[in-house]
């Protein structure tokens, strides 16, 4: 019963969001462990400084896992179009046929959706960040240096690594699973988990992200999405304290 209140997740998400990022900052080795065993080192060009690594990501060549990397990547958008949908053919209904609580409910997931993938990790962090993407790093045939999650003192100008917007929105559509009816959400909850967890492995296989961009992005929807809902939820009960306007 404790958590069906979205300010216990809302605190108890951004404290494992935090936990996480420490646990990364604090031991960097996890993520160059990760992206090695992704990571096929070759024999480097003729003239080449000794001391370079040449080496390539050999999935992010692969054809069939590029196509599907890119229907994963519009699907969260896709399904936001449909959500809106929903919205604003509820929001048709009037009187008793006007349903309160799922015009909230399409209007927390849309909200969240906007400030979590597009603001906070997308215009925000992956501006500021100047974490290098793996395959730029001089420890997987790139040029530039390695950085710890979190550090945002990388060489990185733009479109950073630190956090992943693919696996942020991943993470939006397993919050999606509270708009189904509780009966349905212990049936649905594990196909749909292991369906998002797809795009952030293909971005760390790719060379993409680190383990800790990925882990990071997709939990910070989490946190952003129960945030959203626990001010709906403030707002709602202020509006129940407030007595109506005699006019």
């Amino acid at each position: 019963m404790l958590f069906n209140k979205p300010h216990v997740w809302l605190v108890t998400l951004t404290v494992a969001w935090w936990l996480l990022l420490a646990l990364f900052y604090f031991n960097p080795q996890f993520d160059v462990f990760v992206a090695r065993a992704f990571f096929q080192q070759v024999a480097c060009a003729e003239g080449s400084p000794i001391s370079k690594i040449c080496g390539l990501f050999p999935y992010a060549g692969d054809s069939e896992l590029v196509l599907l990397r890119k229907f994963l990547f519009y699907l969260p958008g896709v399904i936001a179009l449909c959500i809106l949908a929903r919205l604003i053919q509820n929001l048709q209904h009037h009187g008793a046929t006007y349903n309160a609580a799922q015009t909230r409910r399409y209007a927390i997931a849309l909200t969240s959706f906007a400030l979590g993938p597009y603001v906070l990790v997308n215009l925000i962090l992956k501006t500021i960040s100047g974490r290098p993407r793996p395959y730029e790093t001089d420890l997987f045939g790139g040029l530039q240096p390695f950085t710890a999650a979190g550090t945002l003192d990388g060489s990185c100008l733009k479109n950073c690594s630190f956090i992943s917007g693919e696996a942020a929105g991943a993470g939006w559509i397993v919050c999606l699973i509270v708009l189904l009816p509780p009966r349905l959400r212990l049936a649905v909850a594990p196909p749909v988990i292991a369906i998002c967890l797809v795009s952030p492995i293909l971005r760390v296989a790719f060379g993409g992200h680190y383990i800790s961009d990925v882990l990071l992005g997709f939990l910070s929807s989490c946190v952003v999405y129960a945030a959203v809902a626990t001010y709906f939820q403030m707002t709602q009960c202020v509006k129940k304290r407030v007595p109506n306007t005699a006019l």
